[in-house]
């Protein structure tokens, strides 16, 4: 079997950024996404199309088919009464946020001041080049119910 849409894929990967760093890493088999589905970034999906079990390969991943470039825009200053006031708001906390048309986000703390706190909305791979070292460990047909959900449903079945 190849990989294809709907279809549960099972992976050992490494991710390390340009200078060999270690980003994260999955090596027992337990990474498992539905491909078509927009679980994964695109140019890691792209390029585990049409694999099958056993093979390994590694994949270079531009900022634009990973977490996308850096936006500056994406960095401000709010009000300190945006943030819980019994909290004591340090750099580098991670908060999820309601975005401008609803949606989450999760942004990171830059800089405390007195009466704003500077966030940033870029995710923290933004900008990076990502290089994965990947083997396909499984591969089958996702269920119908993980179809209509848009993701895996580990052993067991459905738990959300």
């Amino acid at each position: 079997m190849k990989i294809a849409e709907k279809h549960v894929v099972t992976l050992n990967y490494t991710l390390k950024d340009n200078d060999g760093e270690i980003i994260d890493q999955a090596q027992d088999g337990s990474f498992a996404y539905l491909h078509g589905a927009q679980n994964i970034i695109p140019g890691l999906e792209n390029a585990l199309t049409g694999k099958a079990v056993g093979d390994q390969l590694q994949v270079k991943v531009s900022p634009e088919e990973g977490y996308g470039q850096r936006d500056e825009n994406r960095v401000e200053d709010v009000p300190r009464e945006m943030f819980p006031a019994d909290q004591e708001i340090e750099p580098g906390m991670v908060f999820h946020a309601q975005g401008p048309n609803g949606e989450m986000i999760t942004v990171t703390v830059v800089e405390v001041g007195d009466d704003t706190i500077k966030i940033d909305s870029n995710h923290a791979l933004a900008g990076v080049e990502l290089n994965f070292d990947v083997e396909i460990m499984g591969i089958r047909e996702a269920e119908d119910v993980e179809i209509e959900h848009g993701h895996v449903h580990g052993p067991g079945g459905h738990h959300h």
